[in-house]
C-alpha cells in the first residue's frame, strides 16, 4: 500500500486531471471560434433578425463578440496554456520550471535565516534573564510567540481551554528557564487516568467536594472528609500530599497540576468548578504540546545527545527556542 502521506497521485487519477483539464480549455476554444461570426445579416430595411428569446421585453440579438472581447479570450486560453506548461497543474506533470510552493518557502527560509542568524546568535550569547530586560529582544520574541504559540495559548499568553496561562506564574511543568526551555524543546504530554470506575459516582462527588476544599472554594465539609483517604491512596503519588501538584515536590516532568491555587485548566467558560473537577475526575485528561525546536528554529539539525548540552550550547543551537524561553520568563517577572 502506498503511504498515505505521498504527494503522488495515481496514474489514473493523473491521467483523468490532465485529460479533463485540457480538454476544457479546448472546448472553450472550440466555443469561441465557432461563435465568432453569425450567419444572420440585416435586411434591406435594416431590421435584424433574433434569436426567439425575450425576457422582460428585452429581444436577444445574434451577434457575434466584439473583436477585443475575442482576443482577450484568446489570450486567456494562451495564458492558461504556458501557465500549464511552466507550473504544476496536469496531475503529476511538474511543469517545465520545476516549482514547488514547498520549494519556495524552502528558499524563503533560507534567505531569511542567512539575514536574520547573526541577530539571532547575538541575543544567544545574553542570559535567559538579561533578555527578558531587553525590549529589542522582547519584540523580536513577541513575533516569534505570536507566530508560533499565540494560536494555543492565546496571542495575550492568557491561555484558554486546555491551554496553559503563561503569565499567571502556575507552572505544572516548572517555571524557570532551563524548565520552560526544556518544555519548548521537547514538548510535554500529561495524562490523568478516569476514575469513574474506580471511586464510583458518590466517591467522584466526594473527591470533587475534597479537591474544591484545597482551593479554599465552598464544599460540604463531611464529603470532603469522607474522600480523604481515597485521595491519600490515589493522587497523593502526583498532586502530592499538600495537592500542590508535581512540580512542587520537584517532580517536573508529570505535570500534575496545583490544586491550591484556584486555577483550573479544563474549566469552560460558564462551567462551575464543581462540574469542571467532576468531569475531569470521571473522564480523566490527556493533554499534549508538540516539541517546538523543529519549528521555532527550522532547519537546526538537532544531535543526538541533545539532552546532554548545557544552557549555553542550547541557547547557541536553538536561539529562537531562547528567545521564546525568555519571553515566557519575562511574562511572570
Amino acid at each position: 500500500m502506498k503511504s498515505m502521506t505521498s504527494q503522488a497521485m495515481s496514474g489514473f487519477w493523473s491521467a483523468w486531471i490532465t485529460i479533463i483539464t485540457l480538454g476544457v480549455i479546448a472546448f472553450c476554444w472550440w466555443l469561441l471560434y465557432a461563435n465568432r461570426k453569425t450567419d444572420k445579416a440585416p435586411s434591406a430595411d435594416g431590421t435584424v433578425e433574433t434569436t426567439g428569446h425575450a425576457a422582460d421585453g428585452i429581444e436577444e440579438y445574434d451577434n457575434p463578440l466584439p473583436r477585443w472581447w475575442f482576443i482577450m479570450f484568446v489570450i486567456t486560453i494562451v495564458f492558461g496554456l504556458v501557465y500549464l506548461a511552466l507550473y504544476p497543474g496536469l496531475g503529476n506533470f511538474k511543469g517545465l520550471l520545476g516549482w514547488t510552493s514547498q520549494g519556495q518557502w524552502e528558499d524563503e527560509m533560507a534567505r531569511a535565516e542567512e539575514e536574520f542568524a547573526p541577530i539571532f546568535q547575538e541575543f544567544a550569547q545574553f542570559s535567559v534573564e538579561e533578555l527578558a530586560q531587553n525590549s529589542d529582544a522582547m519584540r523580536v520574541a513577541d513575533r516569534l510567540y505570536q507566530n508560533n504559540c499565540a494560536v494555543c495559548h492565546g496571542s495575550s499568553a492568557t491561555g484558554g481551554y486546555g491551554f496553559p496561562d503563561l503569565t499567571n506564574n502556575d507552572w505544572m511543568y516548572g517555571g524557570n528557564p532551563e524548565h520552560i526551555r526544556s518544555s519548548i524543546i521537547w514538548g510535554r504530554s500529561g495524562n490523568m487516568v478516569a476514575y469513574q470506575n474506580i471511586l464510583g459516582t458518590q466517591g467522584i462527588d466526594q473527591m470533587t467536594h475534597y479537591v474544591l476544599s484545597l482551593s479554599g472554594l465552598d464544599h460540604d465539609a463531611d464529603k470532603a472528609a469522607a474522600a480523604e483517604p481515597q485521595y491519600m491512596a490515589q493522587c497523593v503519588a502526583c498532586h502530592g500530599n499538600d495537592g500542590r501538584g508535581s512540580a512542587a515536590q520537584g517532580l517536573y516532568d508529570i505535570g500534575a497540576p496545583n490544586l491550591t491555587n484556584n486555577v483550573w485548566l479544563y474549566q469552560q467558560p460558564g462551567q462551575s468548578v464543581y462540574d469542571s473537577v467532576a468531569q475531569t475526575l470521571r473522564h480523566g485528561r490527556n493533554g499534549h504540546m508538540p516539541a517546538q525546536a523543529g519549528y521555532l528554529d527550522y532547519g537546526v539539525e538537532l544531535p543526538s545527545d541533545l539532552r546532554s548540552k548545557s544552557q549555553e550550547e542550547l541557547a547557541e543551537l536553538l536561539p529562537k527556542v531562547h528567545l521564546v524561553t525568555a519571553y515566557i520568563y519575562s511574562l511572570n517577572q
